[in-house]
């Protein structure tokens, strides 16, 4: 089966990217109608929550990272997690925090994508398919907790203000 999956590797390759950029596209339709219903502490949670289930790919050899496969991958997700962060600006109508739909978003998601296909490719060169699944996993939860916690963070101030208030 891995050499099946070897011989057909660059297909694989395209066919993965070609579905990132789709699930990208469908990102920015989603987070466009988001924007137009209050940010909830559900709305906060609930996708992090919901794609922790990936990392039982860990339970296979064929996705287990090495320590420096984790720690790049960590801090890149860090880093395309302060960019996200930085872009996402908020708004309060009727007492409800919003989270602002802005025309740099799509644009900057792409730019995550394209650079993430390019990290994907450079990687291939002497990482196996699964290793580079785990870490692009592994770059995406990382990449969403911390946007999450920083959303989270948000919501949390503007109840305490709403509170006091």
């Amino acid at each position: 089966m891995i050499e099946f999956l070897e011989s057909i590797e660059e297909l694989l390759f395209l066919l993965a990217s070609i579905g990132a950029v789709i699930m990208g596209i469908i990102v920015i339709f989603v987070r466009k109608h988001a924007s137009k219903t209050p940010l909830t502490l559900k709305k906060i949670i609930i996708p992090p929550v919901m794609m922790s289930t990936g990392a039982l790919m860990y339970i296979f050899p064929y996705f287990r990272l090495s320590f420096t496969h984790i720690a790049e991958t960590v801090l890149i997700g860090a880093v395309f997690s302060v960019v996200l962060i930085i872009t996402t600006k908020y708004e309060v109508k009727n007492s409800e925090l919003y989270v602002r739909q802005t025309k740099a978003f799509p644009i900057i998601l792409m730019g995550l994508l394209l650079a993430r296909i390019a990290l994907k490719y450079i990687f291939s060169l002497t990482t196996t398919p699964g290793e580079i699944g785990g870490m692009f996993f592994l770059l995406a939860f990382v990449m969403i907790g911390i946007w999450r916690l920083s959303m989270l963070i948000k919501h949390n101030e503007f109840k305490k203000q709403q509170a006091a208030v």
